[in-house]
């Protein structure tokens, strides 16, 4: 098998289907299957995949769990029971646009040893159409990127990668607690080689109420990152501790600023001394200081930053 697909879905009745045809569309010159882990859905997602099933049983295994797996979990089984050379993922709620995407990223990693992962952009889009249309990855995204690019931000959008095989035999414990999976995903795979790039339009990615992460809060998303940095730099025995360190003070800050924002004292004031007490002291005092006046002292930042 050349390339399996890993699909992961639940209560996704209104999406299914248009990203189950948009796998089925896929014009390629190898063999490559559907994998659906369908996490016992309350409408009729589980319904609807099993009609697709049927009509394609020679494309498409389901994994239907008795009991509800959660999503990482279910990702981590969806992607353990593929068999193919190459792991594409496709979330339920997105889809691709071209039938050539399978075809164009396999000859990419065929002719690519050294990438490990291969993705494309993607249009990004609100589902209740609040706002138009966007590029996911920005003009200046580079053709090669590596595990140093992606733990500063992560640049690919989960419906437009594509891996080379499979990079563990089970997920790490902390990983199936996070709120947040693709981005460590996409990193376990880049720590094994560089990752590819092509720019052309090949998905789409749905911002909904419904979706896991994407439509949380930002000081929800915040808080998950800085949990995901410190694991990871465990995981990475600390080889990009500085990186890491850098990035997990980024975010505190943010949280401390959205936390006083919020009117939330307590919070900011516990994100603010971490800011604070970041080593080397002297490290982004600038924003040390401002966050300490916000926390502590806001009428005084108030009062700096008014015009003379």
């Amino acid at each position: 098998m050349k390339v399996s697909v890993a699909m992961i879905t639940y209560n996704q009745e209104r999406f299914i289907a248009q990203a189950i045809e948009s796998v089925l569309m896929q014009q390629a010159d190898f063999e490559y299957e559907v994998v659906i882990g369908e996490d016992c859905s309350t409408d009729k997602t589980r319904e609807i995949v099993n009609q697709y099933a049927g009509r394609n049983p020679e494309r498409i295994r389901l994994l239907l769990p008795e009991k509800n797996l959660g999503m990482n979990r279910n990702l981590e089984q969806t992607l353990l029971a593929c068999r193919g050379k190459y792991i594409a993922l496709l979330e339920g709620d997105d889809y691709w646009t071209c039938a050539s995407k399978l075809q164009k990223q396999v000859e990419f990693l065929d002719a690519h040893p050294n990438c490990t992962i291969c993705f494309h952009n993607a249009l990004a889009f609100y589902d209740d159409g609040s706002r138009e249309p966007w590029p996911y990855c920005g003009s200046n995204q580079k053709e090669t990127s590596t595990v140093d690019d992606l733990l500063r931000v992560n640049f690919i959008p989960t419906c437009s990668v594509m891996f080379r095989g499979i990079a563990f035999d089970q997920f790490p414990d902390w990983l199936l607690e996070l709120g947040i999976v693709d981005w460590p995903l996409h990193v376990f795979y880049a720590e094994r080689g560089q990752i590819g790039y092509l720019s052309e339009l090949m998905s789409a990615y749905r911002f909904h109420s419904g979706s896991a992460y994407s439509m949380k809060s930002l000081i929800y998303q915040q808080e998950q990152i800085v949990r995901m940095y410190e694991h990871l730099n465990k995981y990475l025995r600390l080889k990009y501790d500085p990186l890491i360190k850098e990035r997990i003070f980024d975010s505190w800050y943010t949280l401390a600023v959205a936390y006083s924002k919020a009117g939330a004292t307590t919070e900011a004031k516990s994100y603010a001394r971490l800011c604070f007490r970041a080593k080397p002291f002297g490290r982004y005092l600038s924003r040390k200081m401002k966050i300490l006046l916000r926390t502590r002292t806001p009428w005084l930042l108030h009062l700096l930053a008014a015009p003379n």
